[in-house]
């Protein structure tokens, strides 16, 4: 695949990732609809799973604010474009063909370069396999379940208990202002800066899947059960819907230490992947 090709797939994924709820996000929001008691509740799930139709219908962006570009991006051993340089083109255009909202803007100066594309925006996050394909994932990050991330250096001696504690107090203080029902990404141990990476990371499992250590998918399970019990309900306005799921990443971290971040997602939780073949076969997944 040529580079001019590259970068429509790319603006091609944007233009997906804004408009289409991946389908385990989606079936979640249905179910919860189903079995809601709450009429209000019930309200604000009918008034979500229409506005996701109408998106779909239409072709727009599902909610106004299209976030910042974030890319994870997993790299076959053979690929060999310039992908950094081309997300960072295909994000600029994409700016005005898809339209997303431009939002990046300088964090002291708050000039906007109106094109979401400045200094270490688009991020991008490299890793590598061994297997015949590229992954590029489009994670498109608002500020409303953004601005309620937070991270906490703490004692070993808090151990889980402290761990739930913080989870819960985090869930309050956000309120509706998360736009829920959240899908929570918790990262625990590593560092500060791995930990909250971690969290983030979380949020790209599909709802439902668990993680493969037994008691770190029971506590998955435990604090979704305890979030779903507060009471704040979709948009905050009450029920029994107030997370979609809850995701855990952890990483041994230093025997003084156990770091705890949180970074939460709207129940607008767009991702799309595009994969490319080393046999230049291009595929969304």
């Amino acid at each position: 695949m040529d580079e001019e090709a590259l970068e429509q797939e790319l603006i091609t994924l944007m233009r997906k990732g804004v408009v289409e709820l991946p389908p385990d996000v989606l079936t979640s929001l249905r179910i919860a609809y189903e079995r809601e008691d709450n009429e209000v509740a019930r309200m604000q799930l009918s008034a979500i799973l229409d506005n996701i139709a109408l998106a779909r219908q239409t072709g727009r962006p599902l909610c106004q604010d299209t976030g910042i570009p974030l890319f994870f991006v997993t790299l076959s051993p053979s690929f060999s474009q310039p992908l950094l340089t081309l997300i960072r083109r295909a994000v600029a255009h994409a700016t005005y063909e898809v339209p997303l909202r431009p939002n990046t803007v300088d964090p002291l100066t708050r000039q906007n370069p109106g094109t979401n594309v400045g200094c270490g925006m688009p991020a991008v996050t490299f890793e590598t396999h061994d297997r015949p394909y590229t992954d590029i994932t489009f994670f498109p990050k608002g500020a409303g379940s953004e601005n309620m991330s937070s991270m906490r250096m703490l004692t070993p001696s808090k151990g889980l208990n402290g761990i739930k504690e913080y989870v819960l107090d985090s869930i309050f203080e956000a309120g509706g202002k998360t736009c829920p029902p959240t899908i929570v990404g918790i990262g625990i141990g590593g560092s500060a800066d791995l930990c909250m990476h971690l969290a983030k990371k979380a949020l790209l499992r599909p709802l439902g899947d668990r993680h493969p250590r037994r008691d770190i998918a029971d506590l998955e399970q435990e604090l979704e059960d305890v979030l779903n019990e507060t009471g704040i309900g979709p948009m905050g306005m009450g029920g029994r819907t107030t997370v979609l799921g809850v995701h855990i990443g952890i990483a041994d971290c230093h025997t003084a230490s156990l770091p705890v971040a949180i970074n939460m997602q709207c129940w607008a939780a767009r991702q799309a992947t595009l994969r490319i073949h080393d046999s230049g076969e291009v595929e969304y997944v």
